[in-house]
Order: structure tokens, then sequence, then C-alpha cells
């Protein structure tokens, strides 16, 4: 498959590998996308395979940008009507659930018991104490973004009392907050925390139980867009299915985000000039150079990236992984660049700063807002965030072997099917009710960006 008609390039949809479709000199660069993602390292003659053998990035260290902003290519339409459950403030959840949340690791293993004990959600972390200034910040910003979340009906927060975060201190980071929708438990001033709490836990789900699914319209919805794990295949399929979504829940009023900040490193270029205006292209230009630095604080390779797993499944250089990962967002422009832990609060796309860490950037996604999660893989993860996480397959060899991890197979697109309907449908039957397969696993994981000192 010849995915721009200037690629010297093209994809063996047999092995999701690349060969050349043109005599490629040493030194030329190779091109897919439209767009170089690396340099020949020898002559490379027509049909001959293009990997880590013959060709190398062409990435550098911190870069200088121009903007040159792009027509929005939308066409915006009414939004369509879904089933969730308004909340106070006027956000929607897809889900009405009961989360317990640890203000620190030394806890974790009561707020499992308690969740095992009432039916709630445990969320736990190995952080909150023992972290200082802005490691400590970062955790509770993380925190606080997740007892807002509106797929919780209620929440308990459950605190120590000689961490750093205690919760008084990370009340401060929550500010406000309905009485009856989030409840406090500190354990050591409990006579009996576990009494305690799954009391407050019940009046949660008294609280909880007047919300009832109602019709809204989608343009309440936010949605995260992550990829791991991912092939050859991932940029020609899963990942423009997901950039097709966007698209059409944008155009609708919806919004959606984009992390993983150092797989953006050699696309960055076509998501500046996606920018609504200067002050969006500047924070963007510092969202991308910002995190060079952070690699270069510690002596790391700005471009030491993609995984051995990555490679082994035709993803050749850090270029070529950008440029299948940003298929995710679609062609909308970018409304707004945030920092980790801050919310979304305008429509549109956004860009969120974090590393490419699945269960970091999952989590951070969540933490933001998002109600839904779209995974997409190649190489199959079983992986699921704490809100429904739709974890949709670049080929379909993946789809049958691993069914039990992978809700929807987006191969068909290799076969010029258009699925794009199809997969939105997909979607809102998920937002309406509809089980992931992490919700019937069980699986609802968390992980939290660490950059700071551990007393």
């Amino acid at each position: 498959m010849r995915i721009n008609p200037i690629d010297n390039v093209e994809v063996d949809l047999t092995t999701g590998h690349k060969k050349a479709i043109a005599d490629i000199s040493n030194g030329e660069k190779i091109i897919k996308y439209g767009m170089p993602i690396g340099l020949a390292i020898c002559n490379i003659s027509l049909g001959e395979h293009v990997h880590t053998h013959n060709m190398k990035t062409l990435l550098n260290n911190i870069e200088t940008y121009e903007y040159t902003p792009i027509m929005d290519p939308l066409e915006y339409t009414s939004p369509r009507t879904i089933m969730a459950y308004e909340r106070e403030d006027g956000q929607i959840g897809i889900r009405n659930e009961i989360w317990i949340i640890a203000t620190v690791g030394c806890i974790n293993k009561t707020v499992e018991r308690l969740a095992k004990m009432t039916g709630a959600k445990a969320i736990t972390h190995p952080y909150g104490c023992s972290q200082l200034g802005g490691d400590l910040l970062t955790t509770q910003k993380i925190l606080a973004g997740l007892v807002h979340h509106p797929n919780a009906g209620g929440v308990l927060v459950y605190g120590l009392g000689c961490e750093n975060n205690t919760v008084d201190s990370f009340k401060q980071i929550i500010k406000d907050f309905n009485p009856k929708r989030v409840k406090f438990v500190y354990g050591q001033l409990s006579d009996n925390d576990i009494e305690e709490s799954i009391e407050k836990i019940n009046e949660l789900k008294e609280y909880a139980a007047q919300f009832k699914r109602t019709p809204q319209p989608i343009s309440k919805l936010k949605v995260g867009l992550k990829c791991g794990g991912s092939d050859g295949y991932s940029g020609l399929s899963a990942n423009p299915l997901v950039g097709m979504f966007s698209d059409s829940l944008i155009s609708q009023g919806g919004s959606t985000a984009l992390t993983e900040v150092p797989e953006m490193f050699g696309a960055e270029r076509l998501l500046m000039n996606r920018c609504i205006d200067a002050d969006i292209f500047n924070k963007t230009v510092d969202l991308i150079n910002n995190f060079k630095r952070y690699f270069q604080k510690y002596d790391q390779v700005i471009y030491d990236n993609p995984s051995p797993g990555n490679k082994e499944g035709g993803i050749t250089t850090l270029e070529d992984k950008s440029l299948g990962c940003i298929q995710k967002g679609g062609s909308a422009r970018i409304v707004d660049v945030l920092d980790y832990g801050d919310p979304m609060i305008k429509k549109g796309l956004h860009l969120i700063n974090g590393p490419g860490n699945d269960l970091v950037s999952i989590t951070n996604l969540t933490a933001a807002g998002c109600q839904l999660i779209l995974f997409t893989t190649g190489r199959g993860t079983p992986l699921g965030g704490l809100v429904p996480t739709i974890k949709i397959a670049s080929n379909h060899s993946l789809a049958s072997r691993k069914a039990h991890w992978i809700d929807y197979d987006a191969s068909p697109i290799l076969d010029g099917c258009d699925i794009k309907d199809e997969f939105f449908n997909f979607v809102v039957d998920v937002v309406n009710g509809k089980e992931t397969l992490n919700e019937i696993n069980g699986y609802a994981e968390l992980a939290i960006f660490k950059d700071g000192v551990i007393l």
C-alpha cells in the first residue's frame, strides 16, 4: 500500500514492513505519509526491504518552527443524542460508579479490600508520601482530576494521616466539591476505618442512585486518543479510523485529546500548522521542545524510540512511528495545549503534556476529563484504564487471536472497506452502556508520571 503519491516506500500488507518503490540513493530521504521518516544509509534498490539495517532517523535536538496555519477542514453539524448521566455541574458521565481514591500508597490494600466488600472501584498508586514540591503537586493534580471525574457518581477519598498528601492538603487541590458526592476518611484518626468507610460508601451509593441515563448531546463527550504496541498497520487502519471518529465527534461539538508527546517528534510541524492561533502554536512549540529538554536533562537520546516490538511490527524510526501516531487526531484544528494534570475546558482537539507510556497516558487522559479512551494497537495489550477503554486492533490476526483483549477490528480498512459509521455507532453503544473488555475483565489501571525526589 502506497500511502501518499510522493512516497518512495510502500507498506507490504502481508508483513506491515516497508519496501522501496524506486531506487533510493545513499543519503536520500525515505518518504512515507508524504513526509520524511529517515535517511538512507546505503543505496536501496527497487523492491528492497527498508528498515533499521539501511535507514536512520533524521531527528535532531531542539528545533525552531514557523507558524503556517491551515484552514479548518471540518463541516460542523448538529450533535446526535447519547444516553448519559448528567451531573449537577452540567458534565456527563457514561458510567455511574463509586470510586475509592487512596491519597497514599500505604493504604492500597485497605482500599482494595473496601472495593471488594462494597463493589466500588479501587483507585490505588504508589505515591502520595515522601514526595516534594512539584512532584507531589503532580500526584495531587492527577488524583484531584479523578475526584472530579463525571463517570464517578460518588467518591470516597481515603487518607492515612501521616503522608505528605494529607486529606486536608489534598482538599486544597480539589477545591470545590459537593460533600454529598465526595466524602473523606482519615484512617489513623478513625476508631474503625473499615466500618466508617463502608457507611460512607453506602451514603455515596444512595446519592449516586438518583442519577439516571437521560438523552444528552454528544457534544458533552470527551474522548482520549491513545496507541500502544503499534505496528506497521497502525498508521494505515486503526489510527486513521480513530482520526475519522475524532473529526466526526468534533464536528458535532465534542472534544478529543492526544498526549504521548515523544511520539509527536518528527510529526510536530503537521500539528503546529493546525493550531487555531499563534498563542496555541507557541504553546505547542514549548510542549515539544520542553519534552526534548526533559530527555536532555537525563542525558537520554531524544529519538530512542520506537520499541523493539514496534520495530518487529515494521516501524523503523521515531518519525515513522509519530506520523502514524498522530493519525488518531484526524484533521481538526488544535484548540488548546494542556499541562500534565490540567482539565479539558474547551471544545475540540487538545494536546496534553505527558509521556508515551501506556499506563501514564491513559491516566493522564482520564484525569483531564475523558469519559472514554480509544486505544489502538497492532501488537496487542490487555491494558484497561479507569474509564471504558476500547481496544482497536490494526490487523485481523491480532483481533482474532486476542478476542479477549480486542473490542474492535479495524483491519477491513486495509481492504478498502468504509467502516467509519459502523465504528462511530460502536463507540456510541459503549457510551450508552455496552461494556468494554477491560470492564468485563475488571482491568482498571492507573499510573502517575514521576519526575522528582523520593525521600
